[in-house]
């Protein structure tokens, strides 16, 4: 009777440390893997912003400020500037 206490409490213990471990590798692993996995498996999208912190992610923002203090009218023509330049015309985003 005590060896099948003793095994029990084995068991449990060793299942809450998996447990555990698995909470903290995914922690480290995602912040990167999240990058590499494709949109279709439930990666980032194409238009996804750049990460805090990285050159671009600077970048991004500086142009965002910039359209932001542009009066509406100007930042129409330039949106459809550059969709007359890359050729798209999609009829909106799904989101």
């Amino acid at each position: 009777m005590r060896f099948r206490s003793v095994s029990i409490v084995a068991v449990v213990a060793l299942l809450a440390s998996s447990l555990a471990g698995c909470g903290t590798v995914n922690e480290r692993l995602s912040a990167g893997v999240g990058d590499y996995v494709p949109q279709w498996a439930g990666g980032l999208p194409a238009d996804a912003p750049p990460r805090p912190g990285t050159p671009q992610y600077d970048a991004y923002m500086k142009e965002r400020e910039r359209k932001r203090l542009m009066p509406a009218a100007d930042r129409e023509k330039e949106e459809q500037a550059q969709k007359g330049a890359t050729g798209t015309t999609s009829g909106g985003a799904v989101r």
